[in-house]
């Protein structure tokens, strides 16, 4: 203010006198307070006296945190030259959000419009566009299918091939998505528009990747992983779906080697006893203590195993002994980690027993199955057969059973990276909208695993590791080739891709150009608010704050909103199998972009599902056809030489000042909704306005005014311009076409 003050009293002083031009220059007016920095310019254009000792006052109120909620402005508080186009305050009370968007040099033609200007000119929309992990294997098993009904294989084309097939596809396909997102009316800087495997965005992925494998955070190592037989690639923790399958407890009974008796113990697997190295007991465990250090023949196998004690064993359940198969379980795997057990993988890539197996060789899992519990029986190995619906883990693209085992694949070791971005959302740095997915958050986040990054892939970031294999030496690098430091022979790169989610962290600055320090990056971030849906927390949201606080040393964005999936009308999610999706395309062309755009918001809460129903599309439209009809019975009922100034009557009638006032209240309420991110409360209150008040009462009242002729009827069609011109700025955000 004290730099200022000065010259805006100068300024005034040019005005007063009559020295003030046009072009009078450019006076930078800058605030800073508690609530965030924001600025103005005042550019090209004079001030109009009363309005300099308004902009003063408003500066010097927010300084002192002391502006009311309400500002009332005596006259013009600037024209010209603003962000966006004219600056206009009328003789009315302005909500604190007015101002403050003044302050920050947005558009505002009138204190009304302020839903309008902090929600489309107050944020920088980037368009960024990626292919997520579920995408990345549609567009696999898309292109395996096309070329099958070619009579070739990805093997018959090879990786060069492949790819070149998976890049026309994507030049085919994939502006399809923007073309979607622009029809429904999305106003996003679409220059800025990205695709994950952009050049930039791989730059960025390969430094991050050497930046965490210098500092010891990646590694590669052979640990029990998702392995999907189907897509033939391993997935993380977060990428398995748990549903509820009907099974059963087949209950076993294991030889003591010494012949002095048996182990008896439950599984759900009995195909995996073929992996089987151990059983275990609790070293608590009284009925036991006598067993441990002793051995067991493996059925059907022959295998001497051993028994160990571990507390991992949960006396309560079942008989209290369990068979441990580190190759098939990953709490097996830890087990057999404690007791250094040998790890025998009993199946193939596809869940086929392998070759070591030859009366089970070639069997697919769940037919072995059969097999082996039918040996059982005939060994006398089978005590009892038990229901038991159990938890089963699904690969989240195709739905088929996860295999648990053992392979060579990268990590990141997650424990440390997380505990900066689990701090993030714990002090409120970060908050989560609605506040109860936080919960979510924090449980995947406070139990956190070592993240496997390797896909089994051709399409994807290639992970930037090379081999010697002459040597044996590895080297990882951001060039896109490597030579061996022992030997000088060119290596060998990785055949695997990155999940695409590591791709995915880092795109709130990945896009912005990291890692160069860049004009963009320094601006943007951190960005406001990510709106996301609540089934991809665990993939996405966690992983970009735990990048964003890793390498920019700053939280991503402050807010994240939630929002819910749309069902269809039974509740029922959306699927190809049950072919009750809904094509938004098709249903624009039958009713309408605003119509749809418009049933989405209406009754939508943040994180809240909501279904999808023709007849609230329906509704939708039929609002728009009352809004476009309102309209034209303005403009009809409008002489030919009526101009809109934008002022109200000085003259006020009764009916007169219920609307504004109504109105008023409406902008203010909208605003404050939307601040906190309620869309179907502000699109409630703008149609119960819109419908009721202007249309029903108001267009009503003002008929006979229109039809008596004279000034109550310039006084009436005067407010209903002045009216439907704010209520189509309020409206805009959702309707933006119509409006």
């Amino acid at each position: 203010i004290s730099e200022v003050y000065p010259k805006l009293l100068k300024h005034m002083h040019a005005e007063l006198t009559g020295e003030a031009s046009a072009q009078s220059g450019k006076i930078g007016v800058s605030w800073a307070s508690s609530s965030g920095e924001a600025s103005a310019l005042l550019n090209d254009n004079y001030l109009a006296a009363d309005g300099i000792e308004n902009v003063i006052r408003v500066l010097e109120e927010i300084e002192n945190d002391k502006l009311p909620d309400l500002v009332f402005f005596e006259g013009a508080a600037c024209t010209g030259g603003c962000v966006g186009g004219p600056l206009t305050f009328e003789n009315t009370y302005v909500a604190r959000g007015a101002v403050r968007a003044l302050m920050r040099g947005c558009d505002i033609t009138h204190p009304d419009e302020r839903v309008r200007t902090s929600y489309l000119t107050k944020y920088n929309l980037l368009a960024d566009k990626h292919i997520s992990a579920n995408s990345a294997m549609r567009l696999d098993d898309d292109i395996v299918e096309a070329m099958r009904k070619e009579g070739i294989t990805k093997d018959d084309i090879g990786r060069e091939g492949f790819l070149k097939r998976a890049w026309e596809w994507k030049d085919k396909y994939g502006s399809r998505i923007i073309s979607q997102l622009k029809k429904m009316g999305s106003s996003c800087d679409w220059s800025r528009e990205r695709f994950t495997l952009d050049e930039g965005c791989s730059k960025a992925v390969k430094e991050v990747f050497c930046k965490y494998y210098d500092k010891g955070l990646i590694y590669r190592g052979e640990r029990i992983i998702n392995w999907c037989p189907h897509c033939l690639t391993s997935i993380s923790n977060a990428e398995v779906e748990y549903e509820d399958q009907a099974g059963h407890f087949w209950h076993l009974r294991y030889p003591l080697t010494d012949g002095s008796g048996w182990l008896q113990l439950a599984t759900t697997r009995p195909e995996t006893l073929l992996g089987d190295t151990a059983v275990a007991v609790n070293p608590k465990d009284e009925r036991y203590k006598e067993y441990i250090g002793k051995t067991v023949t493996l059925p059907l196998v022959g295998r001497e195993i051993p028994v160990v004690a571990d507390a991992y064993v949960d006396m309560e359940f079942g008989t209290g002994v369990v068979k441990i198969t580190p190759a098939h379980d990953p709490n097996d795997f830890e087990v057999g980690v404690r007791h250094n057990l040998p790890i025998i993988n009993v199946m193939t890539d596809d869940a086929k027993i392998v070759d070591d197996y030859p009366k089970y060789a070639g069997m697919d899992r769940f037919e072995a199955r059969k097999a082996i519990v039918a040996d059982l029986e005939a060994g006398g190995y089978l005590v009892k057969i038990e229901e038991h619906e159990h938890n089963v883990g699904t690969c989240y693209r195709c739905g088929t059973t996860i295999e648990p085992r053992v392979s060579l694949q990268w990590f990141v070791k997650m424990a440390d990276l997380a505990k900066p971005a689990i701090e993030a959302v714990r002090s409120g740095d970060i908050k989560f909208v609605p506040e109860r997915f936080d919960k979510n958050y924090f449980n995947w986040m406070e139990d956190i695993r070592d993240w496997c990054i390797s896909r089994q892939l051709w399409w994807g970031h290639r992970i930037p590791a090379f081999y010697c294999d002459d040597c044996g030496e590895t080297v990882v690098t951001k060039e896109d080739k490597a030579y061996c430091p022992k030997c000088g022979k060119e290596m060998r790169q990785d055949p695997d891709t990155l999940d695409t989610w590591f791709s995915s962290a880092l795109w709130p600055f990945s896009t912005l150009g990291f890692p160069e320090k860049t004009a963009d990056l320094d601006y943007f971030y951190p960005t406001s608010t990510l709106v996301t849906g609540y089934d991809i927390i665990t993939f996405w949201v966690s992983r970009m704050i735990v990048a964003g606080m890793e390498h920019m040393h700053k939280k991503p964005f402050d807010t994240v909103l939630i929002h819910g999936l749309v069902r269809d009308s039974q509740g029922r999610k959306m699927s190809k199998s049950l072919g009750n999706g809904i094509d938004p395309l098709e249903v624009i062309d039958q009713y309408g972009a605003d119509a749809l755009r418009f049933m989405l918001a209406s009754g939508n809460s943040p994180g809240n599902d909501m279904r999808y129903s023709d007849e609230k599309v329906k509704a939708s439209r039929n609002f728009a056809n009352k809004l476009w009809n309102a309209t034209r019975f303005i403009m009809m009922n409008l002489p030919d030489d009526f101009e809109v100034t934008g002022n109200l009557p000085e003259h006020l009638e009764l009916e007169d000042k219920w609307l504004v006032s109504k109105l008023n209240k409406l902008a203010k309420e909208v605003n404050d909704n939307l601040e906190k991110f309620e869309l179907g409360v502000a699109v409630s209150k703008l149609y119960d306005f819109i419908w009721d008040v202007y249309c029903d009462w108001y267009i009503e009242l003002t008929k006979p005014r229109i039809n008596a002729g004279g000034k109550t009827a310039e006084s009436a069609q005067t407010i209903l311009v002045w009216a439907i011109i704010r209520i189509l700025k309020l409206l805009h955000p959702f309707m933006p076409f119509i409006t």
